[in-house]
């Protein structure tokens, strides 16, 4: 059965939380951790979204995201999407990296 399409809002704030495929560290040095940071700044610049609030762990993140333009799952595509390719890239490996 698929999962139900999420809702998204104008103006919406969600709380967002992912973590590492079979919940394996992916935030354990801080270079990884600032690349995340760049990547996020790079979807709020794409999406038009505003960060109220993010926590990096070492094996997940946390944020607290506002949609002004209703599109929390493209931008956590592009967001997700784009910070896997880069990490895999760099460290030569492939697959999914977050749950």
């Amino acid at each position: 059965m698929a999962r139900p399409l999420r809702l998204e809002a104008e103006d919406g704030i969600y709380h967002v939380l992912n973590r590492g495929n079979y919940r394996a560290d992916i935030f354990r040095a801080d270079k990884t951790k600032a690349a995340f940071l760049t990547c996020l700044g790079e979807a709020c610049g794409k999406a038009g979204w505003r960060v109220h609030a993010w926590c990096i762990m070492s094996n997940h993140y946390h944020l607290a995201v506002e949609t002004p333009l209703g599109n929390l799952v493209g931008g956590m595509q592009w967001l997700q999407g784009t910070f896997s390719k880069r990490f895999n890239r760099l460290r030569g490996e492939r697959g999914h990296l977050f749950q």
